[in-house]
């Protein structure tokens, strides 16, 4: 299987096949990232996103994966979408805000557990830009010095936002309305029910 970098020099070359599987390897991925977010937008969010990769790949220097810069197209793509949902002179700080701050639809997902619903639950409720750290490493597995390529920052610094996005998150399922049983295995296993979840998320198209 040829490796993302050989497809995107095929695909700049001209090969359109080559940027044809880029795109097919990638999809579900760039759809779990909305789907969870602004779910009825998704598909939109999603087609903008390799929109905005067609149209920046020969400006693509190479200087992360292929796959941190699609994601980082995405998520410009979902904050300019929650931008432009909010009213003029609104403030928008992914920072603080959660999608239940910013009154984002609740998703239509059903979870399987108590546990996969706590922590969906719980993902809506902490700032926006923790949500995404937090899904795509355990989603989308990526790695401390991937995290720290997406957010353009040292790999130290990315690993230091992603120790606090679990304790908010923690926090944030602390708060919902379950058992403590319930609470305490959704904590100590987050990565079995985000795996969970990952798979229902990129279940269909």
């Amino acid at each position: 299987m040829k490796s993302d970098e050989e497809l995107l020099t095929a695909w700049r070359a001209g090969d359109r096949q080559a940027g044809s599987v880029l795109f097919d390897r990638y999809f579900d991925a760039v759809r779990r990232f909305f789907r969870n977010k602004v779910e009825h937008q998704a598909e939109d969010l999603v087609q903008r996103t390799f929109t905005g990769c067609v149209e920046g790949r020969d400006r693509f220097r190479g200087d992360a994966s292929f796959r941190t810069y699609l994601f980082a197209i995405a998520h410009n793509i979902l904050r300019d979408h929650l931008r432009r949902n909010r009213r003029p002179l609104e403030e928008l700080d992914l920072e603080k805000m959660s999608l239940v701050d910013l009154g984002a639809s609740p998703t239509s997902l059903l979870a399987a557990h108590a546990e996969q619903r706590l922590l969906l639950h719980g993902l809506r409720k902490i700032p926006v830009a923790s949500q995404v750290i937090l899904e795509l490493y355990y989603w989308e597995r990526m790695t401390g010095p991937e995290l720290g390529e997406f957010l353009g920052v040292p790999e130290d610094t990315a690993r230091s936002r992603l120790r606090r996005a679990k304790q908010q998150l923690e926090a944030a399922i602390r708060g919902l309305e379950a058992s403590a049983s319930e609470m305490e295995s959704t904590i100590s296993g987050l990565e079995q029910w985000a795996a969970g979840l990952r798979a229902q998320l990129g279940a269909s198209r």
